[in-house]
């Protein structure tokens, strides 16, 4: 009998299948001699929309609202289908004794197999294979320590409930704003407060105002002591700070007070994936969608990474005994440092590490035991390496150490405070810039008089990047660590937000909906209650139907506020241009090829580019890339430099020159079927030579 292992990528389906030793590769899974090894490709199934429940629902009509089903189903997406019935026939056979799952080790992993299994009926014994790496190592492990399914239930009843509360609520809420303002208008859940952070920030840049203030410094030697003030922007008038200085004159500023104090500062610990994305955001102006698809790579395909989709920073205690053979594997990074820790041992200097309540369904990011092939990694996935690897390296050694001294200096009512830091071990970190001298301070010393009076000036806030949207949704519970990059890519694909020079700007279209849609929506307080409801349900301490049960209410209320609401809304995206066919307003939209320019009529089909399409085509005068326009005789190049026009050939009507196979199956072909040589055949043959 055999196990049917279901992976949820085809690149892991192989690694399984080379550890069990399956061979027998066929278009839709791989066969050894106890297993079978399939895949899903994402997810092959999705919740069934609201024509499938309703004929009614098909049709977008404010009186069809709320949709609320008695019980949600699902159904096969159209694409991955064969890959379904594939899966299907061989769950069916009668040697097949039970299943594995062997998705992602999550609850959107969970969700994709459960979602399999139930569709095709499967009734036998299922497993469940739990690992947060993919060398060969960790899959034989795995395997020898399968878990019954059952063990990951309420995961999966954390991953229904997600699926179908943004099902209730992001479907109605989107259906209800687009039938009242006739246009599309997406809102949901998580992504609505999300958006509402961006544009608060926004605020408080439009209502900021500048201003210019005075602050005075002690200057001794290369310190300076600031002047303490409870109010730092309380001078506004040079003339005022003069003439307080000028007060100072008659008496000397002596030292009243020295305070010394220890900082010990241990490694940080390893990347959860939300800090992971918000770094290379901040080095490297990656998206959060692309930092995840390079650490994706990096633990699929390279193997030598831990699971990226992780919300902990903490490792188990079982680890400990791995930590050496890691530390081997990274030794082509930085050889030095690593030899320089085994040397000492190997012992992890950063116990706070290890702690078991604190790692959820996956431990922090870290290297595997697998050693990189260096020429393997493109250069972003080098970037994202180090990284991981530098952090992972800081846990085997000592704490930074500093002595961090305070002085402060007194005359009449004014207060100055210098501060000097030196470095007693640098550990960890490493030493970035030469110290300065230290100056020695007594009680009672007198501070010669040299001042210097700086014009400040107030700074705006600085608008949110992706980096720090990711800080603001982690801090409110938004979404999860996995899920959180999908939604800002969502936000920007639906024209309410778009990224310029890595900021994040809320779109007018996107500001517009933020007063249309429901208040409890722009406020993450009500989405963050839900986010913790789920995480109660993946626990076993909540129920998962209390809590659809209160989505569905709350997906009623929304509905109503929106019926009642007596905002406006102004499309912002409708242009001056007037639809050639019937001659209605046109409305620019954003599309992966550029800004196009659609019919605002609902029964027309209009639809052209807003600029033109630059080609590859190069002019014949000045070489510069040509433009692609259209009129009555259909498409042409023009050089907007030159003003040249080339008509552009269909396809397949250009002359292409004769391949050598081309030649040799040609002259083939006449060799056979003639005897002798007719006409053509010397024809043929003459003009090859003439080329």
């Amino acid at each position: 009998m055999k196990q049917l292992i279901i992976a949820e990528k085809p690149s892991v389906a192989r690694d399984i299948a080379k550890v069990l030793g399956a061979t027998q590769k066929s278009k839709n899974y791989i066969e050894g001699k106890d297993v079978i090894v399939t895949w899903a490709l994402g997810h092959l199934l999705g919740l069934k929309m609201p024509e499938d429940y309703d004929k009614e629902w098909a049709t977008w009509n404010m009186n069809t609202l709320p949709m609320i089903p008695k019980k949600s189903g699902i159904k096969p997406l159209p694409k991955t289908r064969p890959q379904l019935k594939a899966i299907s026939h061989l769950a069916n056979r009668q040697d097949v004794s039970e299943a594995v799952i062997a998705t992602d080790a999550g609850r959107e992993g969970e969700l994709v197999a459960r979602w399999i299994l139930e569709y095709v009926k499967f009734k036998k014994p299922v497993k469940r294979l739990w690992i947060s790496s993919q060398t060969d190592k960790a899959i034989k492990d795995g395997f020898r320590n399968l878990k019954p399914s059952k063990a990951y239930d309420d995961l999966y009843y954390s991953a229904i409930a997600r699926a179908e509360a943004d099902w209730l609520v992001g479907l109605n809420v989107t259906r209800a704003l687009t039938v009242k303002y006739k246009d599309s208008l997406s809102a949901g859940r998580v992504q609505t407060p999300t958006l509402a952070m961006v544009r608060k920030q926004e605020e408080k840049q439009e209502k900021f105002r500048p201003e210019t203030y005075f602050t005075l410094d002690l200057n001794y030697y290369h310190l300076l002591g600031r002047l303490q003030l409870k109010n730092p922007r309380q001078y506004k008038d040079r003339e005022v700070l003069e003439a307080y200085v000028k007060s100072l004159e008659s008496t000397p500023i002596k030292v009243v007070d020295i305070k010394e104090k220890k900082k010990i500062e241990a490694a940080p610990l390893p990347y959860d994936l939300t800090e992971m994305q918000r770094e290379a955001n901040q080095r490297y102006q990656y998206s959060a969608k692309k930092t995840l698809s390079i650490i994706q790579r990096l633990y699929e395909i390279h193997k030598i990474v831990t699971y990226p989709r992780t919300d902990s920073k903490y490792l188990t205690t079982d680890m400990k005994q791995t930590m050496k053979e890691r530390l081997h594997a990274v030794t082509v990074i930085d050889s030095e440092r690593v030899k320089s820790i085994i040397k000492n041992g190997s012992v992890v200097q950063q116990k706070n590490v290890f702690q078991n309540a604190k790692v959820t369904d996956h431990h922090g990011l870290i290297p595997t035991e697998q050693s990189p092939r260096l020429e393997k990694l493109d250069n972003e996935e080098m970037k994202i390496y180090r990284l991981i690897v530098e952090r992972f390296l800081g846990l085997f050694e000592e704490p930074f150490v500093s002595s961090n001294q305070t002085v402060t200096a007194q005359t009449k009512d004014a207060l100055f405070t210098f501060k000097q830091n030196k470095v007693e071990v640098y550990g960890w970190k490493k030493q970035k810039e030469i110290e300065k001298k230290q100056l020695d301070f007594k009680i009672g010393q007198v501070i010669p008089q040299q001042f210097t009076l700086n014009k400040e000036l107030t700074t705006p806030p600085s608008p949110l990047n992706e980096g720090t949207l990711l800080g603001q949704m982690e801090k409110h519970s938004l979404g999860t660590p996995a899920t959180r990059a999908e939604i800002i890519e969502k936000l920007i694909s639906s024209d309410l937000m778009e990224r310029s020079t890595g900021k994040l700007m809320v779109t007018p279209k996107g500001k517009q909906l933020l007063t249309l849609v429901n208040p409890s929506l722009v406020t993450p307080e009500l989405t963050a209650e839900w986010e913790i409801s789920l995480e109660k349900i993946a626990q076993g301490k909540l129920n998962n139907r209390q809590f659809i049960q209160t989505i569905e209410k709350e997906t009623a209320r929304l509905v109503t506020e929106i019926k009642q609401s007596e905002d406006k809304y102004v499309d912002h995206s409708l242009t001056s241009k007037v639809c050639p066919d019937c001659g209605e307003k046109l409305r620019e939209k954003n599309t992966r090829d550029g800004k196009i320019l659609v019919c605002s009529s609902d029964s027309c089909s209009y639809r052209r580019r807003k600029d033109p399409k630059v080609s590859n085509h190069r002019c014949p005068q000045c070489k510069k890339k040509m433009e692609i326009l259209e009129n009555k005789n259909g498409s042409y190049f023009k050089c907007k430099n030159c003003n040249i026009t080339e008509k552009v050939e269909k396809k397949g009507t250009k002359n292409k020159k004769m391949t050598k196979h081309e030649e040799r199956r040609l002259m083939k072909k006449y060799s056979e079927t003639e005897e002798q040589e007719s006409p053509l055949s010397l024809a043929l043959k003459q003009a090859m030579k003439d080329q």
